[in-house]
Protein backbone atom coordinates (compact mmCIF):
# COMPACT_ATOMS: atom_id res chain seq x y z
CA UNK A 1 0.00 0.00 0.00
CA UNK A 2 1.33 2.99 -0.64
CA UNK A 3 -0.01 6.64 0.50
CA UNK A 4 0.66 10.36 -0.37
CA UNK A 5 3.66 11.72 0.94
CA UNK A 6 2.28 15.01 1.97
CA UNK A 7 -0.20 15.87 4.25
CA UNK A 8 -3.52 17.35 3.26
CA UNK A 9 -5.60 16.41 0.45
CA UNK A 10 -7.17 13.71 2.45
CA UNK A 11 -9.72 12.63 -0.37
CA UNK A 12 -6.81 10.95 -1.79
CA UNK A 13 -5.55 9.38 1.37
CA UNK A 14 -9.10 7.63 1.66
CA UNK A 15 -8.89 6.14 -2.15
CA UNK A 16 -5.48 5.24 -1.67
CA UNK A 17 -5.71 3.21 1.77
CA UNK A 18 -9.08 1.84 0.31
CA UNK A 19 -11.47 3.39 2.96
CA UNK A 20 -15.31 5.26 1.97
CA UNK A 21 -13.95 8.72 3.46
CA UNK A 22 -16.97 9.79 6.13
CA UNK A 23 -18.82 12.54 5.92
CA UNK A 24 -16.70 14.19 8.36
CA UNK A 25 -13.11 14.53 8.29
CA UNK A 26 -10.94 16.32 10.69
CA UNK A 27 -8.09 16.31 8.92
CA UNK A 28 -4.69 16.89 11.20
CA UNK A 29 -2.48 15.72 8.55
CA UNK A 30 -1.59 19.35 7.45
CA UNK A 31 -0.19 22.00 9.34
CA UNK A 32 -2.68 25.02 8.65
CA UNK A 33 -3.72 27.04 11.65
CA UNK A 34 -8.13 26.66 12.39
CA UNK A 35 -8.81 30.35 12.14
CA UNK A 36 -8.33 31.08 8.83
CA UNK A 37 -6.64 34.38 6.80
CA UNK A 38 -6.30 37.78 8.72
CA UNK A 39 -9.37 39.33 8.71
CA UNK A 40 -9.14 41.95 5.63
CA UNK A 41 -9.23 39.24 3.28
CA UNK A 42 -13.02 39.40 3.02
CA UNK A 43 -12.86 43.00 4.53
CA UNK A 44 -11.12 44.53 1.86
CA UNK A 45 -12.05 41.74 -0.92
CA UNK A 46 -12.80 44.23 -3.90
CA UNK A 47 -9.74 45.31 -3.77
CA UNK A 48 -8.16 41.93 -4.59
CA UNK A 49 -11.06 41.11 -7.11
CA UNK A 50 -9.64 44.36 -9.31
CA UNK A 51 -6.52 42.60 -9.65
CA UNK A 52 -7.29 39.82 -11.10
CA UNK A 53 -7.60 41.40 -15.04
CA UNK A 54 -4.18 42.60 -14.88
CA UNK A 55 -0.86 41.46 -15.14
CA UNK A 56 1.05 40.94 -12.03
CA UNK A 57 4.26 42.59 -11.49
CA UNK A 58 7.45 40.43 -12.35
CA UNK A 59 9.27 40.84 -9.14
CA UNK A 60 6.29 40.10 -7.27
CA UNK A 61 5.29 43.63 -5.68
CA UNK A 62 4.20 44.53 -4.00
CA UNK A 63 5.10 42.01 -1.61
CA UNK A 64 9.01 41.97 -2.02
CA UNK A 65 9.36 45.39 -0.71
CA UNK A 66 6.90 44.31 2.00
CA UNK A 67 8.95 40.94 2.84
CA UNK A 68 12.37 42.96 3.14
CA UNK A 69 11.21 46.04 5.22
CA UNK A 70 9.60 43.20 7.92
CA UNK A 71 13.17 41.84 7.65
CA UNK A 72 14.92 44.35 7.66
CA UNK A 73 16.77 43.58 4.67
CA UNK A 74 17.90 44.94 1.09
CA UNK A 75 14.78 44.07 -1.16
CA UNK A 76 17.39 42.53 -3.80
CA UNK A 77 17.79 40.19 -0.96
CA UNK A 78 14.83 38.71 -1.35
CA UNK A 79 12.76 36.45 -3.95
CA UNK A 80 9.39 35.32 -4.19
CA UNK A 81 8.14 32.04 -5.26
CA UNK A 82 4.80 30.16 -6.04
CA UNK A 83 5.08 28.53 -2.22
CA UNK A 84 7.76 27.73 -1.02
CA UNK A 85 7.93 24.44 -3.10
CA UNK A 86 8.76 26.59 -6.21
CA UNK A 87 12.07 27.71 -4.40
CA UNK A 88 13.39 24.18 -3.42
CA UNK A 89 12.89 23.58 -7.00
CA UNK A 90 15.43 26.70 -7.79
CA UNK A 91 17.58 25.30 -5.19
CA UNK A 92 17.57 21.73 -6.51
CA UNK A 93 18.46 23.54 -10.20
CA UNK A 94 21.63 25.03 -8.28
CA UNK A 95 22.93 22.29 -6.80
CA UNK A 96 22.68 19.88 -10.37
CA UNK A 97 25.12 17.29 -10.17
CA UNK A 98 26.46 18.57 -6.47
CA UNK A 99 26.00 16.47 -3.22
CA UNK A 100 23.83 17.92 -0.85
CA UNK A 101 23.15 15.93 2.39
CA UNK A 102 19.23 16.05 4.38
CA UNK A 103 18.76 15.73 7.79
CA UNK A 104 16.27 12.94 7.89
CA UNK A 105 13.50 12.25 8.86
CA UNK A 106 12.54 15.32 6.81
CA UNK A 107 9.93 17.20 4.37
CA UNK A 108 9.72 14.78 1.41
CA UNK A 109 9.80 18.08 -1.47
CA UNK A 110 13.63 18.34 -0.41
CA UNK A 111 14.60 15.13 -1.65
CA UNK A 112 12.05 14.75 -4.90
CA UNK A 113 13.24 18.58 -6.02
CA UNK A 114 16.88 17.23 -5.69
CA UNK A 115 16.57 13.54 -7.31
CA UNK A 116 15.01 15.20 -10.27
CA UNK A 117 18.05 17.26 -10.93
CA UNK A 118 20.66 14.19 -10.83
CA UNK A 119 21.52 15.86 -7.11
CA UNK A 120 23.60 13.05 -5.10
CA UNK A 121 22.08 12.95 -1.31
CA UNK A 122 23.62 12.29 1.64
CA UNK A 123 22.13 12.13 5.30
CA UNK A 124 22.38 12.98 8.67
CA UNK A 125 19.63 10.67 10.38
CA UNK A 126 18.01 11.60 13.76
CA UNK A 127 16.94 9.00 16.17
CA UNK A 128 14.57 8.96 19.37
CA UNK A 129 17.73 7.76 21.12
CA UNK A 130 19.32 11.67 20.73
CA UNK A 131 15.39 12.96 21.21
CA UNK A 132 15.74 13.70 17.24
CA UNK A 133 17.70 15.67 18.27
CA UNK A 134 20.76 17.32 15.13
CA UNK A 135 24.81 16.73 16.36
CA UNK A 136 27.52 19.04 15.61
CA UNK A 137 29.82 16.33 14.54
CA UNK A 138 27.20 14.41 12.40
CA UNK A 139 27.22 18.16 10.78
CA UNK A 140 31.26 19.04 10.87
CA UNK A 141 31.58 15.75 9.31
CA UNK A 142 28.92 15.80 6.45
CA UNK A 143 29.70 19.76 5.29
CA UNK A 144 33.33 18.84 4.98
CA UNK A 145 31.87 16.72 1.86
CA UNK A 146 29.23 17.79 0.47
CA UNK A 147 28.39 21.34 -1.58
CA UNK A 148 24.90 22.08 0.84
CA UNK A 149 23.13 20.96 3.88
CA UNK A 150 19.30 21.39 3.96
CA UNK A 151 17.98 22.25 7.84
CA UNK A 152 14.33 22.66 9.05
CA UNK A 153 14.19 24.65 11.85
CA UNK A 154 11.54 24.67 13.57
CA UNK A 155 12.20 20.40 12.07
CA UNK A 156 9.29 18.90 10.20
CA UNK A 157 8.05 16.36 11.17
CA UNK A 158 9.62 16.24 15.20
CA UNK A 159 9.30 20.40 15.96
CA UNK A 160 12.36 20.40 17.58
CA UNK A 161 13.80 23.77 17.16
CA UNK A 162 17.81 25.32 17.34
CA UNK A 163 18.45 27.94 19.18
CA UNK A 164 20.31 30.72 17.04
CA UNK A 165 23.91 29.95 18.55
CA UNK A 166 23.61 26.49 17.17
CA UNK A 167 22.54 27.85 13.92
CA UNK A 168 25.68 29.71 13.91
CA UNK A 169 27.55 26.58 14.81
CA UNK A 170 26.63 25.42 12.15
CA UNK A 171 26.97 27.94 9.79
CA UNK A 172 30.85 28.14 10.89
CA UNK A 173 30.75 24.59 10.31
CA UNK A 174 29.45 25.13 6.61
CA UNK A 175 32.12 27.07 5.38
CA UNK A 176 34.19 26.82 1.74
CA UNK A 177 31.86 25.24 -0.64
CA UNK A 178 29.31 24.15 1.20
CA UNK A 179 26.22 26.49 1.86
CA UNK A 180 23.19 26.05 4.68
CA UNK A 181 19.88 26.37 3.45
CA UNK A 182 17.52 26.97 6.42
CA UNK A 183 14.06 26.17 5.59
CA UNK A 184 12.06 28.53 8.22
CA UNK A 185 8.40 27.64 7.55
CA UNK A 186 7.43 26.86 10.92
CA UNK A 187 9.52 29.85 12.41
CA UNK A 188 6.67 31.85 12.80
CA UNK A 189 5.00 30.14 15.71
CA UNK A 190 8.27 30.77 17.87
CA UNK A 191 8.54 34.51 16.69
CA UNK A 192 10.90 36.66 14.95
CA UNK A 193 13.61 36.50 17.17
CA UNK A 194 14.21 33.07 16.57
CA UNK A 195 15.04 34.04 12.65
CA UNK A 196 18.57 33.60 11.80
CA UNK A 197 17.73 36.30 9.05
CA UNK A 198 19.32 39.24 10.89
CA UNK A 199 22.44 36.89 10.90
CA UNK A 200 22.93 36.32 7.56
CA UNK A 201 25.18 39.53 7.04
CA UNK A 202 27.75 37.47 8.98
CA UNK A 203 27.48 34.52 6.50
CA UNK A 204 26.64 35.21 3.26
CA UNK A 205 27.13 31.44 2.50
CA UNK A 206 23.46 30.89 4.27
CA UNK A 207 19.75 30.90 2.35
CA UNK A 208 16.72 31.28 4.06
CA UNK A 209 13.46 29.69 2.76
CA UNK A 210 10.31 31.04 4.38
CA UNK A 211 6.36 30.52 3.92
CA UNK A 212 3.36 32.73 3.95
CA UNK A 213 0.99 29.38 4.32
CA UNK A 214 1.25 28.14 8.00
CA UNK A 215 1.23 31.03 9.39
CA UNK A 216 -1.54 33.32 8.04
CA UNK A 217 -3.78 30.07 6.42
CA UNK A 218 -2.85 31.06 3.11
CA UNK A 219 -2.57 27.12 1.62
CA UNK A 220 -4.66 27.95 -1.12
CA UNK A 221 -2.64 30.81 -2.30
CA UNK A 222 0.41 29.06 -2.70
CA UNK A 223 3.05 31.89 -1.55
CA UNK A 224 6.57 31.70 0.11
CA UNK A 225 10.42 33.74 -0.66
CA UNK A 226 13.79 33.48 -0.28
CA UNK A 227 16.22 36.02 1.62
CA UNK A 228 20.18 35.49 0.69
CA UNK A 229 23.11 37.31 -0.81
CA UNK A 230 22.06 39.69 -3.77
CA UNK A 231 24.19 37.61 -5.93
CA UNK A 232 22.70 34.75 -4.56
CA UNK A 233 19.26 35.87 -5.43
CA UNK A 234 19.85 36.81 -8.93
CA UNK A 235 21.10 33.12 -9.57
CA UNK A 236 18.38 31.34 -7.80
CA UNK A 237 15.71 33.35 -10.13
CA UNK A 238 16.81 32.88 -13.08
CA UNK A 239 15.28 29.93 -13.03
CA UNK A 240 12.00 31.16 -12.07
CA UNK A 241 9.06 31.34 -14.52
CA UNK A 242 7.81 34.78 -15.39
CA UNK A 243 4.73 35.83 -13.69
CA UNK A 244 5.62 32.98 -10.91
CA UNK A 245 3.76 34.96 -7.91
CA UNK A 246 0.13 35.79 -9.04
CA UNK A 247 -1.14 39.65 -8.52
CA UNK A 248 -3.38 38.36 -5.75
CA UNK A 249 -0.83 36.28 -3.45
CA UNK A 250 1.74 39.76 -3.91
CA UNK A 251 -1.20 42.09 -2.82
CA UNK A 252 -2.71 39.89 0.27
CA UNK A 253 1.12 38.59 0.86
CA UNK A 254 2.09 42.07 1.51
CA UNK A 255 -0.01 43.31 3.83
CA UNK A 256 0.23 40.17 5.99
CA UNK A 257 2.81 41.50 7.94
CA UNK A 258 1.23 44.49 9.60
CA UNK A 259 -0.78 41.83 11.01
CA UNK A 260 0.75 41.36 14.43
CA UNK A 261 -2.41 40.99 16.81
CA UNK A 262 -3.49 38.15 14.66
CA UNK A 263 0.52 36.93 14.51
CA UNK A 264 -0.26 36.49 18.21
CA UNK A 265 -3.63 35.21 18.39
CA UNK A 266 -2.38 32.17 16.58
CA UNK A 267 0.71 31.32 18.44
CA UNK A 268 -1.04 31.66 21.56
CA UNK A 269 -4.01 28.83 20.44
CA UNK A 270 -1.11 26.90 19.22
CA UNK A 271 1.23 26.58 22.09
CA UNK A 272 -2.28 26.35 24.11
CA UNK A 273 -3.36 23.07 22.37
CA UNK A 274 -0.34 21.85 22.31
CA UNK A 275 -0.04 22.08 25.61
CA UNK A 276 -3.73 20.36 26.48
CA UNK A 277 -2.55 17.65 23.72
CA UNK A 278 1.30 17.13 25.20
CA UNK A 279 -1.23 16.27 28.63
CA UNK A 280 -3.01 14.11 27.01
CA UNK A 281 -0.03 11.65 25.48
CA UNK A 282 1.47 11.87 28.33
CA UNK A 283 -1.40 10.22 30.19
CA UNK A 284 -1.87 7.82 28.13
CA UNK A 285 1.80 6.45 27.68
CA UNK A 286 2.48 7.92 24.44
CA UNK A 287 5.55 9.16 23.56
CA UNK A 288 5.82 12.66 21.93
CA UNK A 289 8.73 14.99 20.78
CA UNK A 290 8.89 18.63 22.49
CA UNK A 291 7.36 20.33 19.72
CA UNK A 292 8.41 24.51 19.31
CA UNK A 293 5.98 24.51 16.25
CA UNK A 294 1.86 24.06 15.60
CA UNK A 295 1.99 20.08 15.36
CA UNK A 296 3.40 17.22 17.49
CA UNK A 297 4.73 14.05 16.71
CA UNK A 298 3.94 11.04 19.09
CA UNK A 299 4.12 7.33 19.00
CA UNK A 300 1.51 4.53 20.87
CA UNK A 301 2.51 2.80 23.58
CA UNK A 302 2.81 0.02 21.69
CA UNK A 303 4.43 1.10 18.26
CA UNK A 304 3.60 -2.32 16.42
CA UNK A 305 -0.33 -0.99 16.64
CA UNK A 306 0.49 2.01 14.77
CA UNK A 307 -0.97 1.01 11.14
CA UNK A 308 -4.27 -0.50 12.70
CA UNK A 309 -4.53 2.47 14.68
CA UNK A 310 -4.12 4.92 11.98
CA UNK A 311 -6.61 3.00 9.57
CA UNK A 312 -9.23 3.06 12.82
CA UNK A 313 -8.87 6.98 12.75
CA UNK A 314 -9.45 6.73 9.10
CA UNK A 315 -12.67 5.37 9.46
CA UNK A 316 -13.74 7.15 12.63
CA UNK A 317 -12.86 10.86 10.45
CA UNK A 318 -9.62 11.66 11.92
CA UNK A 319 -6.71 12.12 9.65
CA UNK A 320 -3.30 11.97 10.95
CA UNK A 321 -0.09 12.41 9.19
CA UNK A 322 1.54 8.92 8.83
CA UNK A 323 5.39 8.45 8.87
CA UNK A 324 5.98 6.08 6.14
CA UNK A 325 7.61 8.68 4.32
CA UNK A 326 9.57 10.02 6.72
CA UNK A 327 13.03 8.13 7.43
CA UNK A 328 14.09 6.71 10.59
CA UNK A 329 9.73 6.62 11.45
CA UNK A 330 8.98 3.63 9.61
CA UNK A 331 4.98 4.56 10.10
CA UNK A 332 5.73 4.49 13.80
CA UNK A 333 5.02 7.82 14.70
CA UNK A 334 2.10 10.36 13.60
CA UNK A 335 2.13 14.15 13.30
CA UNK A 336 -0.69 15.78 14.08
CA UNK A 337 -1.19 20.03 13.39
CA UNK A 338 -2.86 21.68 16.42
CA UNK A 339 -6.60 22.38 15.20
CA UNK A 340 -9.27 24.12 17.07
CA UNK A 341 -10.06 23.39 20.56
CA UNK A 342 -13.37 21.56 19.63
CA UNK A 343 -11.20 19.42 17.03
CA UNK A 344 -8.82 18.54 19.39
CA UNK A 345 -11.09 17.50 22.04
CA UNK A 346 -12.56 14.76 18.84
CA UNK A 347 -9.12 13.69 18.30
CA UNK A 348 -8.51 12.92 22.27
CA UNK A 349 -11.59 11.21 22.28
CA UNK A 350 -11.08 8.85 19.31
CA UNK A 351 -7.86 7.88 20.90
CA UNK A 352 -8.70 7.25 24.37
CA UNK A 353 -11.56 5.11 23.10
CA UNK A 354 -9.21 2.98 20.87
CA UNK A 355 -6.11 2.68 23.24
CA UNK A 356 -8.69 1.32 25.87
CA UNK A 357 -10.33 -1.22 23.77
CA UNK A 358 -6.82 -1.95 22.28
Amino acid sequence: MKLPEHGANPHRLYEQAGHKQPSEVIDFSENVHPFGPPAFFKEQWTDFYDLLSSYPDPQAEPFRSAAAEYHGVAKQQVAAGNGAAEIFTWLAKRYRGKRVTLVEPAFSEYRSTLESEDVHILEIILTPENDWQLQLEDVKEQAAKCDALYVCNPHNPTGRVLDLPQLEEIAALCTGKCELVIDEAFIDFIGEHASFIPLLKHYPHVIIVRSMTKMYALAGLRLGYAIAEPCTIQELTDAAAHWNVNGLAAAAGARCFSEEPYRERVIAAAASERAKMEAFLNSMGCKFVPSAANFLCFQLPDAERSEPFFHAMLEAGIVLRHSYSFKGMSGKWFRIGMKSASAMERLRKEMHQWLQDN
